[in-house]
């Protein structure tokens, strides 16, 4: 609507809504937060509710934001099955921070709201670290293989910790999302790790496995999410002020058979699940090749 103002204008004011958008929603998540703490199984749920209801309106303002600010040209394929009552496992190909906010747009009121695995060190971010922590966001703690080499006592404990953490999973549908590439793409990276893949880094199996093993039994499907940027990966910032005009989205609904939990240490049910998550990397760069080829 307002996408005719200068765009170093439109980036800084939506700079500063996003920022006080988060800070108006950050005080009634911690308030809620610190209500939930009674540990009474119905309240916590209740209160999860209500927090999670704060985090959807807190992404719907976002995206007010963006749609009065800019003028992007969205294309969206794959919503029409999706429900706030399941329990999903959410995998996209990453290119950029941007990727994040297209995920928000795209599933806000379409599936539970959702959340990230992350790294324990990022609770201590200021804010937010806490607004994470309110909103049951897992924070996990892995060891190298060189550490558990040194401590075998404490093989398998962080895939412990996790799915205690998730643990409250299991009284409402939640939606835990996973960059199975584990960093952005970028031409460098794909040079350097010579993939076989045209548009996309090697995935990680591990991380997804992980995940799984941890929350298999909550999860009942796997959304595989394919991005697609056509004039090239933007940043935060193109984002916000208006540089970006087209997103395609397509949206895969698949299901979590059985078979995809089990232990990453074991030979052979490691080879069965790279396999699988291979064919699955396989399929997306197929995907972003025919996105690349659409003309609207």
């Amino acid at each position: 609507m307002l996408h005719f103002l200068p765009k170093p204008l439109i980036g800084l004011v939506s700079f500063l809504l996003y920022i006080g958008n988060t800070l108006f929603w950050a005080v009634p998540i911690l308030c809620l937060a610190i209500l939930k703490l009674p540990p009474i199984q119905r309240w916590q749920t209740w209160m999860t509710w209500l927090l999670d209801s704060c985090a959807s309106a807190w992404i719907s303002v976002n995206n007010c934001t963006t749609a009065l600010f800019t003028c992007i040209r969205w294309d969206i394929k794959g919503l029409e099955t999706l429900s706030l009552k399941d329990w999903y496992l959410v995998v996209a190909n990453h290119q950029s921070w941007v990727d994040i906010l297209v995920l928000q747009k795209v599933f806000n009121r379409q599936i539970p709201f959702l959340k990230f695995f992350l790294k324990k060190e990022l609770i201590y971010v200021p804010v937010i670290g806490l607004c994470w922590w309110a909103l049951d966001f897992p924070f996990m703690k892995r060891y190298s293989a060189a550490f558990l080499a040194k401590h075998p006592e404490l093989k398998g404990k962080d895939v412990e910790t996790t799915r205690k953490a998730c643990e409250k999973f299991r009284y409402k549908p939640v939606s835990v999302m996973n960059f199975l590439e584990g960093t952005r793409f970028t031409p460098e990276k794909h040079h350097k790790q010579q993939a076989p893949f045209a548009h996309l880094l090697k995935p990680k199996a591990g991380g997804i496995s992980f995940v799984l093993n941890a929350m298999g039994e909550h999860l009942h499907k796997l959304l595989d999410v394919t991005i697609y940027y056509p004039k090239g990966s933007p940043s935060f910032w193109d984002y916000i002020s208006g540089k970006v005009h087209d997103i395609r989205v397509r949206v895969r609904v698949l299901p979590i058979e059985p078979s995809l939990i089990g232990d990453y240490e074991d030979p052979q049910y490691r080879q069965q699940f790279q396999q699988w998550v291979n064919q699955l990397w396989l399929d997306k760069d197929l995907q972003l090749a025919a996105l690349k080829k659409e003309l609207y």
